[in-house]
C-alpha cells in the first residue's frame, strides 16, 4: 500500500469534480478550445450517475409536432417549477437545447429515429407537446457513452479513483482542491485557475433512493460552503413516483418514466386505476409530484400492497412495444425479480429521485459567487424550481456543461496570478489526517444508516413542522456522535475514509435540507407540508442556505413576455389529498 502521507501534485487550467455528463461536456468544451483541463471522479467514468438517466432528453425540435418552440418549452419548464424556477436559467436552457442535441448527433448520439430519418421524440409527463428524444430507455446511458468517447478522442486526462474532500479559496478566488485515491490513499494536491463542481445532488441521504450506494451524498453541497458558496432551495427534492420496493439491496431502483410514457397504468392493491382521483385529465402523464403524491396518499390510506407500494403495469401493451421501448426496465425486472413486465406488473413506490435545488449559481454563467468556482448539472439549482419536467436535466447538463467550459476557459486565459495560502492547503490535509487517527465507537454506516432514517421518517414526501423539528433534534444526535467515529482503511482501499467524508456531506445536506423545508411554510410543487396545504405567494421565492441557522429569501425575477403567454394556471386543487 502507499504512504497516504505522500502527495502527488497536478497543475492545470481548470479541474472538473465529477465524471458526468455536465462534467464531461465542460471538460470537452475547454479541451476543444485548447485548454489545459483534469477530470477526477470518485466512481468509474463509465458508471456515473448520468447512466441511469432512463427516459430522454428535451428540446423543441419541432420534429414531431411542428408548433413546438423554445418558448413553449421554456413556458412548460416554469409551469410546472410552481413559479419557482429562475427565468434567465430557463430560458437560457430551452434556447440552447437543440444545440446541445446537435453536439450529441456530431459525436455519434443514436439517438431513435422515424422512418424519414428524423429524430424521434415523445411525451413526458407535463409536456405541452413531444419534445423528448431518446435511445430506448437507457438514453443517459447513451449520453454517457457518447461523452467519454469524445473526452477519449480529445486526450482529456481523467483520474476516476479522486475522492476530493476540500476546493482550496483564498480571499474567496479558488487556487485548486484537495484530495485522495480510493485505492491507495495516495493524497492528491491540484493546482488550478478554475474549478468546476459537477459532483451530484443530496438524494442518498434518505433511505429509498434512485441513486447507488454511495453517490449523491451531497458532497457538492459541502465543498461549495466550505469553499465559501450558499445553497439555494435544497429542501426541493423531486420523489419519483415509481421506485422499486424489492429486493432490499436495490430498493429505489428507477423504473423508468418512459413506461408510464409509453401507456403504463398506475393501480392501487384493489385493482382501482387511482390516478383519477388526482389528475383525471392527465392520469398517469401528470407531473411527478403529483403521480409520487398520489402512490403516497394510496399507500397511506390503506389501499397500497402488503409491501406499502402500488402497481404499474404494461402487461396490455404489445410485446413488441414494450421490447423496443422499455428494454432496459424488461431487462432490469427479470434481473432482480425473475419478472416478466410483459405478463405481471411492477411493485413500486416513491423513491427520492433529484436534487432539484443545490449550489447558488449565477444563471449567465454558473458562477458560485467564489471566483473561480463554477457548479453545473445537479449540483447547481435554478431550472427545476419544486417539479422538474422529466428529460430537462439531461439538457441542462449540456447547455451549461458547454456554457460553464466556455467561461471558465475565459477566466483561466484572463487570470493575470494566482495567489495560494499555505494555511488553507494545510487544513485539508489535517482533515484527512484527524479522520484516518480517529479510533472511536461510532460506525460509519450506521450513522449513514441513522441519518437516512431520520430524513424518510421526517423529510420525505409529505412533511410537517412537529415532524422536521423531531428531525433536525435527531440530526444534533447524529452529528455528535460523528466526532466519536472510527477510520479503518485496509488492504482493500481507502473506501472507510471515503464513507467518512460521505457522512459529513451527507450531514450538512441534511441540515440544510430540514432547515429550509421549515422555513417554506407552504405546499408547493414536491414539497407537501401537510399543517399548510395551501400554496402561499408570498413563499414564491428561492431559499439560501449558507450555514446552519442562516436563511435567506432570494427575489425571483419576472417572467418575459413570451414566455409568460404561453404559459397555463398551476392548480393546486386535489394536491394535498391528506
Amino acid at each position: 500500500m502507499v504512504d497516504s502521507s505522500t502527495e502527488r501534485q497536478f497543475a492545470t487550467s481548470v479541474l472538473v469534480i465529477g465524471t458526468g455528463g455536465a462534467g464531461l461536456r465542460a471538460a470537452i468544451e475547454l479541451a476543444e478550445r485548447g485548454v489545459d483541463v483534469l477530470m477526477v471522479g470518485k466512481r468509474p467514468k463509465a458508471d456515473a450517475h448520468t447512466t441511469l438517466a432512463a427516459g430522454g432528453i428535451n428540446a423543441a425540435l419541432s420534429t414531431m409536432d411542428a408548433e413546438d418552440s423554445w418558448q413553449q418549452h421554456a413556458a412548460d419548464t416554469i409551469s410546472e417549477s410552481y413559479l419557482l424556477a429562475r427565468p434567465d436559467t430557463v430560458r437560457i436552457v430551452t434556447e440552447n437545447a437543440a444545440r446541445g442535441i446537435e453536439d450529441l448527433e456530431r459525436w455519434g448520439m443514436p439517438f431513435a429515429r422515424e422512418a424519414d430519418g428524423r429524430i424521434s421524440q415523445r411525451f413526458f409527463g407535463a409536456h405541452t407537446y413531444r419534445r423528448t428524444s431518446f435511445a430506448g430507455d437507457y438514453t443517459g446511458l447513451e449520453i454517457q457513452r457518447t461523452l467519454v468517447n469524445r473526452a477519449a478522442q480529445l486526450g482529456i486526462p481523467i483520474i476516476d479513483t479522486c475522492y476530493v474532500t476540500r476546493i482550496l479559496v483564498h480571499d474567496n478566488v479558488v487556487f485548486g482542491a484537495y484530495g485522495f485515491d480510493l485505492e491507495s490513499g495516495q493524497r492528491y494536491g491540484f493546482r488550478a485557475d478554475a474549478v468546476i463542481l459537477a459532483a451530484g445532488g443530496h438524494t442518498r441521504i434518505w433511505r429509498r433512493t434512485s441513486s447507488r450506494r454511495d453517490e449523491n451524498t451531497g458532497d457538492s453541497l459541502r465543498l461549495a460552503v466550505l469553499a465559501g458558496g450558499r445553497i439555494r432551495d435544497p429542501e426541493l427534492v423531486q420523489f419519483h413516483p415509481s421506485g422499486l420496493i424489492e429486493p432490499e439491496n436495490a430498493a429505489g431502483t428507477l423504473v423508468s418514466e418512459a413506461a408510464r410514457g409509453e401507456g403504463g397504468i398506475l393501480r392501487n392493491a384493489e385493482g382501482e386505476r387511482f390516478m383519477k382521483r388526482y389528475d383525471p385529465r392527465r392520469m398517469e402523464l401528470s407531473t411527478r409530484d403529483r403521480v409520487a403524491l398520489a402512490a403516497y396518499t394510496e399507500i397511506k390510506e390503506g389501499r397500497g400492497t402488503a409491501n406499502s407500494g402500488v402497481w404499474l403495469d404494461v402487461s396490455h401493451l404489445p410485446r413488441e412495444t414494450i421490447m423496443r421501448r422499455l428494454p432496459r426496465v424488461y431487462q432490469t425486472m427479470l434481473e432482480l425479480q425473475m419478472l416478466d413486465i410483459t405478463r405481471d406488473p411492477i411493485e413500486i413506490a416513491p423513491t427520492a429521485h433529484y436534487s432539484m435545488g443545490g449550489v447558488w449559481v449565477r444563471s449567465e454563467d454558473h458562477g458560485t459567487g467564489v471566483e473561480g468556482l463554477y457548479a453545473i448539472g445537479e449540483a447547481s439549482s435554478g431550472l427545476h424550481g419544486a417539479n422538474r419536467l422529466g428529460g430537462n436535466s439531461l439538457i441542462e447538463l449540456l447547455v451549461y456543461g458547454r456554457i460553464v467550459g466556455e467561461e471558465a476557459a475565459r477566466y483561466s486565459a484572463e487570470l493575470s496570478i494566482q495567489r495560494r495560502s499555505h494555511g488553507v492547503l494545510a487544513e485539508a490535509r489535517a482533515e484527512i489526517d484527524m479522520l484516518l487517527a480517529a479510533d472511536g465507537p461510532e460506525n460509519v454506516r450506521a450513522l449513514q444508516r441513522a441519518l437516512r432514517n431520520t430524513m424518510t421518517e421526517h423529510a420525505g414526501v409529505v412533511r410537517d413542522e412537529s415532524g422536521i423539528r423531531k428531525g433536525l433534534a435527531e440530526l444534533d444526535e447524529i452529528e455528535d456522535r460523528i466526532a466519536d467515529i472510527g477510520v479503518h482503511p485496509d488492504a482493500a482501499g481507502f473506501q472507510d475514509l471515503a464513507h467518512a467524508f460521505d457522512l459529513k456531506s451527507s450531514a450538512l445536506a441534511a441540515r440544510a435540507t430540514l432547515e429550509a423545508a421549515l422555513e417554506r411554510r407552504e405546499t408547493r410543487g414536491c414539497h407537501n407540508r401537510s399543517d399548510y396545504p395551501a400554496l402561499d405567494p408570498e413563499l414564491r421565492v428561492n431559499l439560501v442556505w449558507s450555514g446552519p441557522g442562516r436563511l435567506e429569501r432570494e427575489e425571483i425575477p419576472p417572467i418575459p413576455e413570451e414566455i409568460a403567454r404561453l404559459m397555463r394556471d398551476v392548480s393546486t386543487d386535489g394536491k394535498l389529498v391528506e
